[in-house]
């Protein structure tokens, strides 16, 4: 009895060690980016239904064919996870912000995240600027697109993101049914266990084996919701904000903008002097200082022992000094 279960806990061992060694560098289980670089937490379940996951190809007994070869699987259905991000001039900030989570709430969707502040224009006045993040269903993001720019001022961005997840969809499948087979068959090995050693062994491994089939369930339930739900980033710009400065007729603003244009080139050429100067040039200078002023100071230091040698030899000994004589 002792020697069966050890062997079955040591080829269990090996069997979650495969599947630990092949988890792929999946993003993160509760954090998705947006197209523009923001952030976006992953919605929870209980913010809208779970969108039902497609069924994975799998080989089963029945993909032969009674002459042994194998039949092809079925077609996976593609996992994309599709964004949009905008850049949109608005008449009023706040009522486009609140027509954007209204319409998300009416198509099935929900409101991320809202942020409304206030900017300051041209000429000192504050408006109001907001960002907002939505979700709507994929098979509704056009429609919801369209509404969304069909009474906006100008549209100044607008950016279409996809990311194909079908493959790493389906290694997820693949390795929570072996963690599953395994957690089964360590469920057995601990209920046939009679030793309290084996049984904390078994219990351990368990532990760890349901604990990496909660991470793979979340992943892939992830991913399920980012397909499912489209998520729209928007940042929102009062009207006032892109208005031309004008007085008496005349338009400064391109003046000054070309002005402020002028001065940022040259910003931007003279700290590249600098950098180039102080990284490329200087030490260049330097080396080549070293290697020409070091040979120079060489020589100069022999002349100059060699001529005080010599001028040492060449000075005639001085004559004795007689004694002055006695009166």
């Amino acid at each position: 009895m002792k020697r069966p279960l050890i062997a079955l806990i040591l080829v269990t061992t090996i069997l979650l060690s495969a599947c630990g060694a092949a988890a792929p560098t999946a993003s993160p289980v509760d954090r998705q980016t947006i197209a523009g670089g923001a952030p976006v937490e992953a919605p929870a379940a209980t913010m809208a239904p779970l969108a039902q996951a497609p069924a994975p190809a799998e080989k089963s007994a029945d993909s032969y064919n009674s002459a042994g070869s194998a039949v092809p699987p079925i077609q996976q259905d593609r996992l994309v996870i599709q964004n949009a991000d905008l850049a949109l001039v608005v008449k009023d900030p706040k009522a486009k912000m609140d027509q954007m989570g209204q319409m998300a709430k009416t198509m099935g969707g929900f409101v991320v995240s809202m942020n409304l502040y206030q900017t300051t224009t041209q000429n000192g006045t504050q408006v109001p600027e907001g960002t907002i993040v939505i979700r709507v269903p994929a098979d509704h993001m056009e429609d919801a697109l369209n509404q969304i720019k069909g009474d906006v001022v100008d549209i100044q961005n607008e950016t279409r993101s996809g990311q194909d997840v079908t493959q790493e969809y389906v290694d997820l499948n693949s390795r929570l049914k072996n963690l599953e087979a395994a957690e089964a068959q360590l469920t057995k090995i601990m209920q046939d266990a009679t030793k309290t050693e084996d049984v904390l062994n078994v219990f351990n491994q368990l532990v760890a084996t349901r604990e990496q089939i909660e991470l793979i369930k979340g992943q892939m339930q992830y991913y399920e919701q980012s397909a499912a739900y489209s998520a729209i980033s928007a940042r929102l710009i009062a009207e006032e904000t892109i208005k031309p400065l004008q007085v008496g007729g005349w338009k400064p603003q391109g003046v000054v903008r070309d002005a402020i244009q002028s001065l940022i080139n040259f910003l931007q050429d003279f700290v590249d002097f600098l950098i180039w100067a102080i990284i490329y040039y200087l030490p260049k200078l330097i080396l080549i200082g070293l290697v020409i002023a070091l040979p120079i100071w060489l020589v100069y230091i022999v002349v100059r022992a060699v001529r005080r040698r010599t001028k040492k030899d060449k000075t005639p000994p001085a004559a004795p000094t007689e004694p002055p004589a006695e009166p």
